[in-house]
């Protein structure tokens, strides 16, 4: 059942240029109502562009080496030690929020480095600086500090998101209201982590 979230019915392996490492938490009918919605989204004209990474990286072979390292296919496990909305936050969090693939940074195979999972590193797009989002970074935001930002994109001191956050933000403003208190509540709970030093800027 997990191979089938994380490959093609040919048994390859994808690129993890999808996050697929954090979509194989999702529980079976969120991928179904996924999947549902997919196939009501119209079709798009063209060709894709094929794959222009360069070798080894374009041996699939190798990305089967790679889930191996750093890809925990493990469902969600809520823990009972935490209350519902908690468990709810860290299921969204973890899994279809995906949060940690552009919150962590990155070893040199591409792997999440576990230690400074959520600590901010450098843009997976290649320019600028994704923040810690760990007491760390937000210990000063309050739980309805984060839900307000998951909503509208308005930090507390007034400016907004931009660059990739503000698509994240398009689709989290969709969510309920529990929903956002949710991913607030665990956010919040994410002890203080140091992330990489960041480079200073060139002057």
């Amino acid at each position: 059942r997990r191979d089938r979230q994380s490959g093609p019915p040919d048994r390859s392996h994808y690129f993890p240029s999808f996050p697929y490492g954090s979509y194989v938490h999702a529980t079976d009918n969120d991928i179904r109502d996924l999947f549902a919605y997919i196939k009501t989204l119209p079709p798009l004209s063209g060709r894709p562009r094929s794959h222009d990474v360069n070798f080894p990286f374009n041996v699939r072979r190798l990305i089967g080496g790679w889930k191996f390292l750093f890809m925990d296919d493990k469902p969600f496990a809520p823990d009972p030690k935490q209350s519902a909305a908690w468990n709810r936050g860290a299921y969204l969090v973890n899994g279809l929020g995906h949060c940690a693939e552009c919150h962590s940074p990155r070893n040199f195979l591409g792997g999440i480095v576990s230690s400074q999972r959520f600590a901010g590193g450098p843009n997976p797009e290649g320019e600028g600086w994704v923040p810690n989002i760990t007491q760390k970074g937000l210990k000063d935001w309050s739980e309805s500090d984060i839900a307000y930002f998951l909503k509208t994109g308005e930090l507390p001191d007034g400016d907004t998101a931009g660059g990739s956050m503000a698509r994240v933000i398009k689709n989290t403003s969709q969510l309920s209201e529990e929903d956002l208190a949710a991913m607030a509540a665990y956010i919040k709970s994410l002890p203080a982590v140091d992330g990489p030093v960041r480079p200073k800027k060139k002057t």
